[in-house]
């Protein structure tokens, strides 16, 4: 199972970001599907999810309003797209794979990419 998450990059406040997530090995229209992501010197942190159907998202406040995740189980991929970001979104961003529908807790979930550096200066 492979989950390639890309699309990250230094971009400046305000501006947008989409981040990618490829899924190989596993069919993601069975599974939840989340975004997570970790700054230095601080635990990995939930971002938003998003059910098996893409019919249901939920997301964290800190980013509610900013980010939206969608998901293409044609394409076996899942994005998150990024919008008016801000310097404390700087961190490493990981999609993960759940069993579950639904899920925001990172021990919920059974699969993770390798992650992908979102740099945001101010």
């Amino acid at each position: 199972v492979q989950l390639q998450a890309s699309g990250g990059g230094l971009v400046q406040a305000g501006d947008s970001l989409r981040l990618s997530c490829a899924v190989s090995g596993l069919t993601i229209s069975a599974y939840g599907m989340g975004w997570f992501r970790q700054a230095p010197g601080k635990e990995r942190e939930y971002v938003g999810t998003i059910s098996r159907s893409g019919y249901t998202t939920r997301y964290a406040d800190s980013v509610k309003g900013r980010f939206t995740i969608s998901r293409d189980n044609a394409k076996n991929s899942v994005y998150l797209q990024m919008s008016s970001l801000k310097p404390e979104d700087t961190a490493v961003y990981y999609c993960a794979a759940t069993l579950a529908n639904i899920a925001t807790k990172t021990h919920q979930y059974d699969y993770w990419g390798q992650g992908t550096q979102v740099t945001v200066s101010s």
